[in-house]
């Protein structure tokens, strides 16, 4: 009873940030959502969100261990994002194992600290996952943690370190729901905050062609739509996907674990 209230609670929470995104979507320039794409993205975020938050994260976050055979098969590093651990990649990570492919799993902290805390993580996993493989590997990161990964490439300053960034909205661009946060790392992704200022005013001509960002018009927490890509990358319109949701549709899973063969 008392689980079935939470969910609710959150439904009805959800709620209000697709009513927010579909009044702040208007002027933006990717293809407009329809109600119908809204209520499946709601219903669907309704689903996948609870398993995530209420479950694999606080219960099971290592489930699936970091795995990293030297077989030569080139490596993924998964960084997740705000307020969350590795445990969200779970899925992800049983389908690597099941192919003994090389992966590490980072949980950043402190939660609510600088994005650049997180530098150091990122610089470890990446250098285990490559020497374990011999080849740099490939990073996918979900919200939060493609400005990590950004941060990180800024820290390092060698982009010949990293195969290639996919991340799965991330607010490049920040979000209109940033305004409320007061935590680090929140006000770090507010639109056009000086930090995501300083941090596109850092990267070199060309960086973003190492970039695949998957992005979607029914985005609850980053919107407007647009803010999830980046100019020269490669950027991947999914319809119809929620935040979480996005992050465990078949074609940005399929599709990115492809890049990393």
């Amino acid at each position: 009873m008392g689980f079935g209230v939470i969910v609710l609670g959150y439904s009805a929470f959800l709620g209000t940030e697709f009513v927010a995104l579909r009044f702040f979507n208007r002027g933006d320039p990717a293809p407009q959502a329809s109600r119908l794409d809204l209520l499946r993205a709601w219903w669907g975020e309704t689903l996948i969100a609870p398993r995530v938050f209420c479950w694999r994260q606080p219960f099971w976050p290592n489930a699936v261990p970091d795995h990293l055979p030297a077989n030569g098969r080139r490596g993924v590093v998964f960084i997740h994002g705000f307020v969350c651990n590795r445990g969200l990649w779970t899925p992800w990570l049983e389908q690597l194992r099941t192919q003994d492919r090389a992966f590490l799993a980072v949980s950043l902290e402190p939660v609510f600290g600088s994005i650049d805390d997180y530098v150091g993580a990122i610089d470890d996993a990446v250098r285990r996952v490559a020497a374990a493989t011999g080849q740099p590997p490939v990073l996918i990161c979900h919200s939060m943690g493609g400005l990590a990964a950004r941060a990180w490439l800024r820290a390092v300053g060698d982009d010949g370190r990293v195969h290639r960034v996919i991340t799965i909205g991330t607010p490049h661009g920040g979000t209109w729901l940033g305004q409320f946060s007061h935590v680090t790392n929140g006000a770090q992704m507010r639109l056009q905050s000086s930090w995501l200022q300083q941090l596109r005013q850092s990267e070199p001509p060309g960086r973003y062609a190492l970039f695949t960002c998957w992005y979607s018009n029914c985005d609850n927490i980053v919107f407007p739509t647009s803010t999830a890509t980046l100019p020269g990358a490669d950027n991947r319109l999914v319809k119809g996907a929620a935040h979480v949701q996005l992050a465990f549709v078949a074609k940005v899973m399929g599709e990115s674990l492809a890049m990393a063969e």
